[in-house]
């Protein structure tokens, strides 16, 4: 089960109330000017500062790659071009 599109558009950063990139397969949300990943647990994001993770520079890179593919599907199944 995934998080409903009515909750990603409410849920920011707890930190800098900035958007949050949610990267389903891996069950995350991704702050990019942060550098800071909040798990989701049984469908419940935890946005809890605390219980976040600052990645390092390999984990960055990463999940911006899988932000990238995640935006492109999303694009790809409602019917626009880049």
């Amino acid at each position: 089960m995934s998080l409903s599109p009515a909750l990603l558009e409410i849920l920011a950063c707890p930190d800098d109330k900035g958007p949050l990139f949610y990267i389903e397969s891996e069950s995350l949300l991704y702050n990019p000017r942060l550098t800071r990943r909040y798990d989701v647990r049984d469908d419940i994001p935890v946005m809890l500062i605390p219980e976040s993770t600052t990645v390092d520079e390999a984990e960055r890179v990463r999940l911006v790659v899988a932000v990238r593919r995640t935006a492109s599907g999303l694009q790809a199944r409602l019917g626009h071009r880049n």
